[in-house]
């Protein structure tokens, strides 16, 4: 066959060299369209051979090599190899393709990682199989079963840009290779040099043990590079696991081959500290292997050699000795060393297994068939036992999305031969330990819980699943790499591993990948996104230890549960820190010498939790501690800083020390030394706090607790910059340096450039401006411009430091300047496709304006790594320089625009994911600018367009003055009602800014700011002596504010420990607050965005200030967003709007009604989901979740979607939630429950309110958890925009406001409940007649009399809307109607009647009892009754009353109701009249109090019979039954009357039940105490009716 490539190719192939040379044109612009084929079809044995001519750095990839089925003749040909459809095989990397799917990975050598001048070729052998070859060496089987007519295949993909076909014939040994199976196995058993090399490297699925390479003269001449007798490695299907204990001389390595050598070397290093410390396998007896001259047989351990009878011990062959006994006597060593394994040892799947189990694949691969029909049955088990620190991993290749529930792992004591396999592997009632999803199963019953934070169930294909059991007995599992935690303790010692292909699972492959790097690309999407250093390269480790090297200061790899250790030992990390804030407890490797300081820089933080880093010493070794969920738990040996104070064996010992570690951010560092005289001292920011601890024993480990907010940190290895330790032990704390970023006034000039807030639409902004990402970076490549918040200076560097990169793009980051200002910018997807006053570096071009000016550059950017620190600065004279790593590139381009303005710009492009600016960026040289650093130089800045000035509103508190036309204010007296509003409401991301004039030391607190729905214009005439004195009082309306570093709303705490603290704020800074276009409030301080505050903010919302203790004088610096001449005008008290805002709450007479939309569910839901009934009706028909649904149609405002739960499962824990969704869920992915949604979705779980899975109000409504079945559950989006939910037609008040249109309806299955059906009948639009809808916290369960607290609220806002009750409470209100009570006697107001039947008390979520009165005494709730609020005297001290009386029960007739009302008394048994009674004036509600002095003689008085439950009261003697037709449905009922009474302490006997009754008739009160007695007149109120039904 002819060594020539087809004339057909590529688009961008040029052919030259008698169509020997491909070549790919644009090689720097284009990366793909470079596929070629050979002319004629492969023989069989033939090797068709490339070799690589030319390479470029522009992209990532490279070439790409196989065989395809396809005719060129008549191909269309693919932008890349991996295209190919059709019947094709390609190499790429270390993977193998078939038709574009993975079939095998980390196969043969790592294509990408050739060099110009290496050979590669395929080859179809004659049993129909894949080779691939390299320099000559064969990597074994990539494929196998292709057909007889193939084409070569080469893509000059990426990198490559040209090759060259050297060859196309058989090796010289394919006759050797064609020899049959059974000759090559007798060759293992009984080794030749020459067979042993081949076999040793080939074929990694038969083998797990050591790899073993030719012999090498000597160890020293390969590192001092001599390569001129260095023999050539043989590579086999994966990287050796351990390094070569002897070399050949005859041969030589090639560079890119030994670069391979010493990095499998350092893998194995890396794995054996990964599987504990087991033996290295580097020469014999350790250390000596360097020293054992040329050719050492040593085994792999000093004795391991001895015991294995083949030669070789630890000390034979210790010469040059390459006779085969020697060779071989060096293998037998190494595997003994490595446990004795040998290569039929191999964990494998073994061939006993489920009934429907297919394996493959030599065992490797497990399949579980007809998984569409069949969900079990798919037990397998490992061939062996597991060996102790052995990993046992396994790669999910397929799952189908028919079944609920996944993947189970685990182990077992059953030996597979004797076992008599089970449906599924939790049906094994011994000796079986399995995690399935998220919990642990011991013997089929759950152990642990929640485990882990990843389930099983939410694994995707190509995630790998692991575990392994250490020599302690203790069981862990890995998910991709990451170690789970201790699932078991005291595992058996001898165990098998055992998967369950169950549900989704399908088919499975046992993963003998031992790469270190490999294994950090596996974690995928769980840990790229956790830390900028995670997939960091290792530095290249010396094999022979530098005696000089220092002894560094690392992390200990014994770690807290929650946290990592990266980056070398130097970055540890909570990788879940919005998860967990706790278990973070990181300890240094070695003890603290004396005076050696312990720094550590906070990398990362959350803005979740409370709290933040911790960091001092402990005496415990981090070996052997069990280390505790936080530090300060420790009780010995510990010394700790936690906020701002001391703690010793957790006890504080110091409460006011130094700078508040709480307040630290990103970027701030802390340190802790313990000095000669055992004194303890911490640093914060370099500053020394002074001394802590005395008498600190020396030989202390460093700790660092990563708790709450703090998620990352990372050692400081260069002291130079800290200052010197005070030699005066005695000093105190100091001041915080001027550089902390808590540190308000001392900012330096170099600490305000930070990252614009307008960007790309793919970046997102945080750490407070100073870190830009790209977000969705696997999916998005640009779109993520960022650009600096001000102009620079000359002289001045931007400089950034990349902090994340990802390897699924070619182009990196892009960095220049731009004359166009951010508010002028129209981001575009990449900077250079600017044509205008744009200067930019891309890869090695400079380019301005979109066009390439020079190539070449000094430095290349898409060659730069995490870590890598880029700069750039504009000098006086107009040059641009860039600073790479702060080396100078020199000058980039000439010619900027003196005097003009310009902006650092970063293009977050391609593999480049996230970027910090470093503590660097400032003026370099203070002769290059043009001009001293003055107070114009730091203009303030509104974000928003040039505008007219904000001004405040009119109406403010009775102490403010307005000045300025509305821009200053100014309190006159006092330190409270200082409270001023923004004249208009704030449009989305518009900042309204105030620059503080005065103060006035002698009162404490400070200015308060937040956002307000209250309207300024409805408020009162000034001045308003109504107003609250300060803003955290204002609770009208919702309002959300900052005071301190607290956030509030309405007054309730948020949030602590927010930014820094307003208290420290004084003349001339500066407080703005933004609502953003995410409904969230920011605040900003001086400029800086602190962040988010609080979530869910309304929409229209008023800036809000209180000019509060010693801030006495504001002034506005901020503008509208858009020139409105409007806002010029000082509001005049004539113009008030409150008429108008009267009218635009009142629904017009004449509105036309509204038609109900007939509502039906989506087809588009949950796979679990079954519709029926015309999709009125879904039931869940499997398992607790992926049970979600959503309407088909929007819900219009003002009408009620309702639906009744049909069915509950009891099995299960939890029930349904239900909300709206804001957008369209036609192409909705669902996922498997509600609270995955994360965009523009609010959900009520339980009592609780979510928007976007965050929790914005608790305590809301029922539990919905307790919904009995028939409940009929509603929402309702009202004209506002607001969410309602109805429960069995009661409106339960606001749960969300702003909620968007159009919404849909959605309801989530989950747990108990199983099945709904849609409400058709009574869909009422809903208007606003019921008067002016309530924000959400003004109705709380505290207005429900005997609800949930049966807490009374004293004066009770009007209710939201009439009370619909429930068919029972109905009932009770018709019988209530036909004993013709005159309505005087009852409660206006509804919302006190409250129904206590089995539905609605478990709604309300009702305890059984509860205590009432001073002293406190218990009382049993009415179940079964329905209470009607009586009105009672207006007089009476409401609050008094009901707060120190008892509550008891007083069951009564009901010819006696009139006449007990009529007196406001009890009447006794048997009697008309008890006590007279002055006359009762029916007016006011809601309170108890004292009666009247009644002026009747004095008499013997009747007793009245009282009890605490109506369990007695009620029974038939005190509360005779009376029967009555329901006029409604005619049929006939029973009914009892009882009264809800107040009673005085001390007003009445306590004593036994009068009926004989001997069982017990309620479980609180024993039958000798539920009797009470009184005869006091004036010791008793009536509070309610209560009424039962039968």
């Amino acid at each position: 066959m002819a060594a020539e490539l087809h004339p057909r190719s590529g688009k961008l192939i040029g052919l030259s060299n008698s169509n020997r040379t491909a070549q790919r044109n644009q090689p720097v612009q284009e990366f793909n369209h470079g596929l070629v084929l050979s002319r004629e079809p492969l023989r069989d044995r033939d090797v068709f051979t490339v070799r690589i001519d030319k390479k470029v750095n522009s992209w990532s990839g490279s070439i790409e090599i196989g065989v395809t089925a396809l005719d060129p003749a008549a191909l269309d040909f693919p932008s890349s190899a991996t295209g190919l459809k059709g019947g094709s095989w390609i190499v790429s990397g270390c993977s193998v393709l078939k038709d574009g799917r993975s079939v095998l990975e980390e196969y043969g050598r790592d294509l990408d990682q050739l060099g110009e001048g290496d050979r590669v070729g395929i080859q179809r052998n004659g049993r129909g199989e894949l080779h691939l070859w390299v320099n000559g060496q064969d990597c074994g089987t990539a494929a196998s079963g292709l057909p007889s007519r193939l084409w070569a295949v080469v893509d000059l993909y990426g990198k490559c840009t040209q090759v060259t076909v050297v060859s196309c014939e058989p090796p010289p040994d394919t006759e050797e290779q064609e020899e049959d199976e059974e000759e090559r196995e007798e060759e293992v058993e009984s080794p030749s040099p020459a067979a042993l090399t081949t076999e040793a490297c080939r074929d990694h699925e038969d083998r797990t043990g050591a790899l073993v390479l030719p012999a090498v003269p000597a160890l020293a001449t390969v590192m001092n590079g001599s390569a001129e007798e260095v023999p050539e490695v043989t590579r086999g299907h994966s990287r050796p696991d351990k390094f070569p204990n002897n070399f050949e001389p005859d041969t030589v390595l090639t560079e890119h081959q030994l670069f391979d050598v010493f990095n499998n070397a350092i893998v194995s290093l890396y794995r054996s500290e990964d599987e504990g410390g087991e033996d290295l396998g580097l020469g014999g007896g350790g250390s000596d292997s360097s020293r054992a001259g040329a050719g050492s047989n040593n085994g792999a351990r000093g004795g391991g050699g001895n015991d294995n009878g083949n030669g070789g011990g630890a000390e034979g062959g210790g010469s040059t000795n390459n006779s085969p006994s020697g060779s071989a006597g060096g293998t037998a060593g190494m595997a003994v060393g490595t446990g004795g394994m040998t290569t039929n040892d191999a964990l494998l799947f073994h061939e006993k297994c489920g009934t429907l189990i297919k394996l493959s694949n030599n065992n490797k691969t497990a399949e579980r068939r007809r998984p569409l029909d069949e969900f079990n049955n798919g037990v397998v088990m490992t061939n062996r036992p597991l060996r102790h620190n052995e990993m046992f991993e396994i790669r999910i290749d397929k799952l189908v999305d028919k079944w609920s529930g996944s993947i189970e792992i685990g182990v077992t004591t059953h030996n597979p031969n004797n076992l008599d396999y089970p449906a599924t592997m939790t049906n094994l009632r011994s000796g079986t330990i399995m995690m399935s999803g998220c919990g642990i199963l011991t013997n089929g019953k759950g152990t642990r819980r929640e485990y882990c934070e990843f389930s099983l169930d939410e694994l995707q294909e190509g995630d790998h699943i692991g575990l392994m059991r250490k020599a302690s007995g203790a069981l862990h599992f890995y998910i991709n790499g990451i170690d789970q935690g201790v699932a078991a303790n005291q595992t058996p010692g001898v165990v098998y591993g055992v998967v369950d292909l169950y549900g989704m699972a399908v088919k499975v492959t046992i993963v003998h990948n031992h790469n270190h790097s490999d294994r950090l690309r596996r974690n995928n999407a769980i840990m790229r996104a956790l830390s900028p250093d995670v997939g960091r390269p290792r530095p290249a480790l010396s094999l022979t230890p530098d005696p000089e090297a220092p002894d560094r200061l690392l992390f200990h790899p014994n770690c807290g549960q929650k946290a990592a250790i990266i980056g070398d030992g130097r970055t540890a990390l909570r990788p879940h820190a919005t998860d967990d804030f706790n278990h973070g407890v990181v300890l240094s490797n070695r003890p603290l010498h004396s005076n050696e300081v312990f720094q550590v820089r906070i990398d990362k933080m959350v803005d979740k939790w409370a709290g933040s880093i911790e960091i001092g010493v402990t005496t415990h070794n981090p070996a052997y501690l069990q280390l505790p969920s936080t530090m300060t738990n420790l009780r010995s040996g510990t010394w700790m800083m936690t906020g701002n104070g001391v703690m010793h064996n957790g006890t504080t010992i110091l409460d006011e020390y130094g700078h508040n570690l709480d307040r630290l951010k990103a970027g701030d560092t802390v340190g802790v030394v313990r000095k000669d005289d055992g004194s303890l001292h911490f640093f914060v920011n370099g500053v020394p706090q002074g001394p802590a601890a005395w008498n600190v024993p020396p030989s202390v480990y460093a700790v660092v607790d990563l708790y709450g907010q703090a998620a990352q940190a990372t050692i400081m290895d260069d002291m130079a910059d800290l200052p010197p330790l005070p030699d005066d032990s005695s000093e105190g704390p100091t001041a915080m340096s001027p550089g902390s970023p808590c540190s308000i006034t001392g900012a330096s000039a170099a600490s305000d450039l930070r990252f614009h807030q307008l960007h790309g639409t793919n970046a997102v902004i945080t750490n407070g401006g100073r870190t830009a990402l790209r977000q969705n970076c696997r999916s998005e490549f640009n779109d993520a411009i960022v650009i600096s918040n001000r102009c620079l200076r000359d002289g001045e560097l931007f400089e950034i430091v990349i902090q994340k990169m990802v390897d699924r793009w070619s182009g990196s980051i892009e960095a220049g300047v731009t004359a166009i200002r951010p508010e002028e910018l129209e981001f575009p997807n990449t900077m250079t496709d600017i044509d205008y006053d744009t200067w930019m570096l891309s890869g090695t071009a400079i380019m301005q304006d979109g066009n390439t000016m020079r190539n070449n550059y000094g430095c290349d950017l898409d060659s730069l790594s995490t870590g890598s620190r880029i700069g750039m600065m504009r000098t006086a004279s107009g040059d641009l320089h860039y600073y790479i790593n702060g080396v100078d590139q020199g000058v980039a381009c000439t010619g900027l625009p003196p005097g003009k303005e310009v902006y650092a710009v970063i293009d977050l492009y391609g593999q480049c994911v996230q970027v910090s600016i470093t503590s660097s960026s400032g003026p370099l040289d203070n002769s290059l600018c043009t001009s001293n650093i003055t107070e114009k130089s730091f203009p303030i800045h509104s974000p928003g367009m040039a505008g007219v000035a904000h001004r405040l509103h009119n109406k403010h508190g009775k102490n403010v003055v307005l000045l300025g036309d509305g821009c200053q204010a100014v309190r006159v007296g006092g330190y409270a009602h200082g409270i001023v509003f923004s004249a208009k409401e704030l449009k989305t991301d518009e900042l309204f800014e105030v620059k503080i004039n005065e103060v006035d030391e002698q009162w404490s607190g400070s200015l308060r700011i937040g956002l307000t729905t209250l309207q300024p214009p409805d408020l009162p005439s000034c001045p308003l002596s109504g107003l609250s004195p300060s803003l955290t009082q204002l609770r009208s309306k919702v309002t959300w504010l900052l005071a301190g570093s607290e956030v509030r709303r309405n007054g309730v705490l948020q949030r602590q420990n927010y930014g820094c603290s307003l208290d420290r704020l004084t003349v001339g800074n500066r407080v703005g607050v933004k609502r953003c276009s995410d409904d969230t409030m920011h605040i900003f301080i001086d400029g800086e965005d602190m962040g988010p505050a609080a979530t869910a903010v309304a929409k229209n919302v008023y800036a809000v200030l209180d000019l509060y203790g010693k801030v006495t004088a504001v002034s506005i610096v901020s503008s509208t967003l858009v020139e409105d001449t409007e806002s010029v005008k000082a509001p005049s008290l004539s113009s008030d709007s409150c008429s108008e805002g009267e009218d635009d709450s009142t629904p017009c007479e004449n509105e036309p009604t509204l038609v109900p939309m007939a509502m039906a569910f989506l087809e588009n839901h949950g796979k679990n989901i079954q519709l029926s009934n015309q999709n009125l009706t879904a039931a869940r028909v499997s398992s607790y979740n992926q049970g979600l649904l959503v309407t088909a149609q929007p819900l219009p405002r003002q009408q009620l979607f309702q639906f009744q739960i049909d069915r509950l499962n009891s099995s299960w824990t939890s029930s349904l939630s239900l909300g709206v969704i804001g957008h369209s869920p036609d192409r909705l992915n669902f996922p498997s429950t509600a609270c995955c949604l994360k965009r523009s979705v609010w959900l009520l779980q339980r009592d609780s309110v979510f928007h976007n899975s965050l929790k914005i109000c608790e305590n809301y409504g029922p539990n919905l958890d307790t919904c009995p079945e028939g409940t009929v559950l509603g929402l309702l989006v009202d004209a506002n925009g607001c969410l309602h939910l109805y429960v069995n037609g009661m409106d339960q008040g606001v749960a969300a406001q702003d909620i968007p249109s159009p919404c849909y309806p959605l309801i989530d299955l989950y747990g108990q409940c199983e099945q709904v059906t849609i409400v058709t009948n009574h869909v009422p639009a809903v208007g606003a007649e019921s008067g002016d809808v309530r924000c959400q916290g003004d109705m709380e369960k505290a207005d429900m009399v005997d609800g949930i607290k049966e807490s009374v609220c004293w004066t009770p806002p009007p209710a939201v809307n009439p009370n619909k009750t429930c068919e029972y409470q109905a009932l009770c209100s018709r019988f209530k109607d036909l004993l013709t009570l005159p309505d005087g006697y009852f409660n206006e107001d509804a919302k006190y009647n409250l129904c206590y039947c089995e539905s609605c008390h478990k709604l309300r979520g009702d305890e059984a009892y509860y205590k009432r009165g001073e002293p406190p005494r218990d009382y049993a709730l009415p179940f079964g009754w329905c209470r009607f609020a009586l009105r009672i005297k207006p007089h009476c001290e409401v609050s008094n009353t009901f707060k120190k009386w008892h509550i008891a029960y007083h069951g009564t007739s009901v010819g006696s109701l009139r006449r007990t009302l009529d007196h406001n008394q009890l009447l006794p048994a048997e009697s008309s009249s008890v006590f007279s009674a002055s006359p009762v004036k029916a007016e006011g509600h809601g309170s108890y109090g004292e009666p009247e002095e009644n002026s009747a003689p004095e008499r013997e008085i009747p007793c009245v019979r009282l009890s605490p439950t109506m369990r007695y009261s009620g029974l038939e003697v005190f509360a005779p039954k009376v029967q009555f037709r329901d006029p409604r449905s005619l049929r006939c009922h029973h009914a009892q009357v009882g009264f809800q009474v107040c009673v005085r302490p001390g007003s009445y006997k306590v004593g036994p039940q009068s009926l004989g009754i001997s069982d017990p008739l309620d479980q609180r009160f024993s039958n000798t105490e539920i009797e009470w007695i009184t005869k006091e007149k004036g010791g008793t109120l009536l509070y309610g009716l209560l009424i039962r039904v039968e």
